[in-house]
């Protein structure tokens, strides 16, 4: 049948065209509203801007066919049907029940998916750029390899859904439930996922950066090696979850709950340091003294020649950064963050011993590149005022642990 004979059936009120061969027919912006075309072939058709509202499209076979700006809302029991390699730029498909689908290679950029029914379809290596897939039902869909850019998945069900290298970044995927989810290697570069349902969520050496996260339920995830640089993570849980190597450099965690339970809190360097107060060659404490001669080198940094001190002695272990709260270092390219998790680690210690940065009368700072000595000072130099900082040695060595770009060791004197 052809085009022609086809219109001229429709305009005398004739909806059904049940396994008609229509290969090929030019049918661009035809109105062809509530018809019937179970099982029909319309292989490489045009229907570029048609209307085929409330259609009748079970098993219909539109591989590679043209379809952009077609309207396909409200499509009833068209489950089944094959648009393989299909051109449905912009069209509209909102409110439609095309479950069991084939959607494999076909491009939905721009496309109304918004209520849809995709039940079990196959969209494989599909382009759905910028596509609204809002409430859509997505269970059991297959989008491996296919690219939702900035597409909005909010409040989709997801069940099921098969993701394996799909591109989400900038995608909008507010409030849905991904648990149990293996999203290994994907890209969800600023992403927005928050109050996400993530628990157990595979998101191993994923593409996290820039993504919103915030609230999101990340509890026994596994996010090891996945790149969280930049990433909101405010008052997200992420009780249990797995983050060895993963990078959080500039991420927001503020009020998050960490893998071990606690509540976030910045490191010391995120809160306002209060400069010790004392004057050159003064007893600092009743067991602690600056000792300085003009017959020796003038320090040259925070540091002084010498500390003299008595009490209990405490040799405070090398310290690298590792953050407790994720268990791995932190802000692997960054000396000067390195730097203040490491100040924030040597903090920690000394006031479990009942000490502060005062008590502490040596230290020595292990350098993997001295052209990072100066980030390294300025940091140091915080916590240590010229006046009272204690005596410090400072070398460069061949490798630190983890390979980490500096670690700091002390020795402190408690009262």
């Amino acid at each position: 049948m052809d085009a022609e004979e086809l219109l001229k059936k429709y305009a005398q009120g004739q909806r059904k065209f049940e396994k008609e061969n229509l290969r090929g027919v030019n049918l661009k912006g035809a109105n062809l509203s509530g018809i019937d075309l179970t099982s029909a072939d319309l292989t490489g058709a045009n229907l570029n801007d048609a209307n085929l509202s409330k259609g009748l499209l079970h098993g219909t076979n539109l591989t590679r066919a043209s379809l952009t700006g077609t309207n396909l809302s409200g499509l009833v029991e068209s489950s089944h049907l094959n648009l393989s390699w299909a051109d449905l730029t912009s069209a509209d498909l909102s409110g439609s029940t095309i479950n069991s689908s084939k959607f494999s290679n076909a491009s939905l950029d721009n496309a109304n998916l918004s209520d849809t029914n995709l039940n079990s379809s196959n969209l494989t290596e599909a382009s759905l750029r910028e596509a609204n897939l809002v409430r859509a039902n997505l269970s059991g869909t297959n989008f491996s390899g296919a690219n939702l850019f900035r597409s909005d998945l909010s409040q989709a069900n997801l069940n099921s859904v098969i993701l394996k290298d799909a591109n989400l970044q900038g995608a909008k995927i507010r409030g849905v439930n991904l648990t149990q989810q293996n999203l290994s290697g994907i890209n969800l570069a600023e992403a927005d996922l928050g109050a996400a349902n993530l628990r157990g969520t595979n998101f191993r050496k994923a593409c996290l950066q820039g993504t919103n996260l915030e609230r999101a339920d990340l509890q026994q995830a596994d996010l090891m090696k996945a790149n969280l640089s930049g990433a909101t993570l405010k008052k997200a849980d992420l009780t249990s979850s797995h983050v060895y190597g993963a990078n959080l450099q500039d991420a927001d965690l503020t009020g998050a709950i960490m893998p071990d339970g606690e509540i976030y809190k910045p490191i010391a360097s995120e809160v306002k340091i209060g400069k010790q107060q004392a004057s050159l060659e003064t007893v600092v404490s009743m067991t602690r003294k600056v000792i300085h001669t003009d017959n020796a080198p003038e320090p040259v940094g925070p540091y002084n020649q010498a500390i003299a001190a008595s009490g209990q002695m405490l040799f405070v272990a090398g310290q690298i950064a590792i953050d407790p709260r994720l268990g791995d270092v932190v802000y692997t390219d960054d000396v000067k963050k390195q730097t203040e998790q490491v100040i924030a680690n040597l903090e920690a210690i000394l006031a479990a011993a009942g000490a502060t940065f005062q008590d502490v009368v040596k230290t020595t700072v292990f350098l993997a590149d001295m052209n990072d000595f100066a980030a390294v000072n300025a940091v140091y130099a915080k916590y240590f005022p010229e006046d009272t900082a204690p005596a410090r040695a400072c070398v460069e060595v061949s490798r630190l642990p983890k390979n980490v770009l500096v670690e700091i060791d002390c020795i402190a004197v408690i009262p």
